[in-house]
């Protein structure tokens, strides 16, 4: 059974991602909560078990996700070679993605790419053709002429694991308005915590959202993981959660049902709003809807530029709504921040983080 929720946003009639500064004529766009893994393996790359994406679809419908990706290894340095997926195990990837989408899961077949080492791996999503392995030059341009590579194919890529190199995808330069267009997803959580680079991320202009994937490499998919990433989609279909991916509208959780619902200036999280002022009203609701003491919220913060926290409001509630108004004139995001008493080891601990509301500054 589905764990997705509902919320609802009051947006503009013209566009669900931007707030104008004149109130025009508004209409309810619903978004449903989906829950799943956009990092996982099989045996097609280095998974430590013998298996198949069919076996990782099969498993994730079991234990009832909305969405999985498989994305097994595709290597763009020659040293990795041996780990990568062959254009056939591609192919019949991308036909288990087929054959198990459905009403009620989607299956997303998407792959790992190993661009340099010490630099950082990027996992593509929404497309069907492997990367070229030749013309994207040597260490010094190969990263950027990656990010070209994929806004112009309109792919979406995710930063892997941020930090776990040491030249940690060059401290993410090389943005531009294209490149933007292509990547759009960072992870917060893959085994260890990796908010800051989320935030360096942000401050670099990059548009993105965060994720929290299992990366997992045995046959645990899903059901032996209580991360999820959550994404916002007005149905359960590839195409509205790709725009998800896309438009940044989603959250990273370390609880698997924890719901979030955040908006700034009526704008859902992943907006950018095209208005200019220096006031802003962020409201904000999360449930855990297990209602026990143990996934008791603590703490709520707001983070914005730097990783600074420029509200917060402590409690021990397995449900909150609050609204609170932010004033700056510099700030150009807001992303939320939330704490609960039972972390990813058991101990209170910081367990989901939000996609930012820019503000256009």
């Amino acid at each position: 059974m589905s764990i997705a929720a509902v919320i609802t946003f009051v947006v503009p009639l013209l566009c669900a991602n931007t707030v104008p500064a004149a109130k025009p004529e508004e209409t309810a766009v619903t978004y449903n909560l989906y829950f799943g893994d956009l990092h996982t393996h099989t045996g097609y790359s280095d998974a430590y078990e013998d298996s198949t994406p069919w076996d990782a679809y099969a498993a994730a419908v079991a234990a009832g996700a909305d969405f999985m990706a498989v994305t097994d290894h595709i290597s763009i340095w020659h040293a990795y070679e041996a780990f990568t997926m062959t254009p056939e195990q591609w192919l019949d990837s991308l036909a288990a993605a087929d054959a198990f989408t459905s009403d009620t899961f989607v299956a997303m077949a998407g792959y790992e790419a190993w661009l340099l080492a010490n630099v950082g791996e990027i996992n593509v999503y929404d497309i069907d053709q492997l990367p070229p392995t030749k013309t994207l030059g040597n260490r010094q341009y190969r990263l950027p002429n990656f990010y070209d590579w994929l806004a112009s194919t309109g792919a979406i890529g995710q930063f892997n694991h941020p930090l776990y190199v040491s030249d940690n995808f060059m401290d993410f330069n090389y943005y531009t308005e294209m490149r933007d267009t292509g990547m759009a997803v960072i992870e917060v959580y893959n085994d260890e915590f990796t908010e800051g680079s989320y935030i360096m991320a942000l401050d670099a202009g990059w548009h993105i959202m965060p994720s929290a994937n299992s990366d997992t490499h045995y046959s645990d998919w899903i059901a032996g993981h209580e991360m999820r990433t959550v994404l916002l989609a007005p149905s359960l279909t590839p195409e509205n959660l790709y725009d998800a991916m896309r438009e940044n509208r989603g959250y990273a959780t370390l609880d698997q049902n924890l719901r979030i619902s955040y908006t700034l200036n009526g704008a859902v999280m992943g907006s950018l709003l095209s208005s200019t002022t220096s006031d802003y009203t962020a409201l904000i609701q999360i449930e855990d809807p297990d209602g026990v003491a143990t996934d008791a919220i603590t703490l709520v913060e707001i983070v914005s530029d730097g990783g600074e926290v420029v509200a917060s409001l402590t409690a021990d509630a397995t449900a909150i709504d609050w609204e609170v108004t932010l004033d700056s004139d510099t700030a150009s995001y807001y992303y939320v921040r939330v704490t609960t008493a039972s972390g990813i080891d058991g101990l209170p601990g910081v367990t989901a983080w939000t996609a930012p509301v820019w503000t256009g500054l």
